[in-house]
């Protein structure tokens, strides 16, 4: 990978939907150039995946909280796992060393479907602990990485 390719994907993160043509004009490469290196960024693994980000609020998602959980027992944790996985509201968890075993990101509605959720949390066997934080407002909300040439 060079300073073309980290060219090439900070386009792409920046418009994921931008086309071969549009990347070829604003790197000055061929389009058959910029196809295989899309190509090799793909099939290599360095680009997970294409998506679209939506709006939270679009769907009235207008609190976002993150959840410290612990567990009584490491044998509890793939029925949490399971039930976490099933939870839309429910963005990301993370596994932490530390006082808790994990960490949930939350979006959701409002107060009352984050009391539902927290006590559906509160209630899967063996979690033994919980810590809850709102978040007031979001002032940085990345969705990747930055590609850096000095890390060439």
């Amino acid at each position: 990978m060079n300073n073309i390719d980290i060219a090439i994907i900070k386009l792409l993160q920046n418009n994921s939907r931008i086309t071969v043509s549009e990347i070829s004009n604003s790197i000055n490469l061929s389009i058959s150039a910029v196809s295989e290196r899309l190509k090799k960024l793909d099939s290599s693994g360095i680009i997970k995946q294409y998506t679209a980000i939506i709006n939270p609020s679009y769907f009235k998602k207008n609190l976002t909280a993150l959840m410290f959980i612990s567990l009584q027992n490491p044998k509890y944790t793939d029925n949490f796992i399971n039930i976490v996985q099933e939870a839309d509201d429910v963005l990301e968890c993370h596994y932490l060393a530390g006082d808790f075993d994990y960490v949930l990101k939350i979006i959701t509605e409002g107060t009352f479907t984050l009391e539902k959720l927290l006590n559906k949390i509160k209630t899967i066997p063996g979690v033994q602990k919980t810590k809850t934080i709102v978040a007031l407002s979001t002032l940085k909300n990345k969705h990747s990485i930055s590609p850096d040439e000095q890390e060439l």
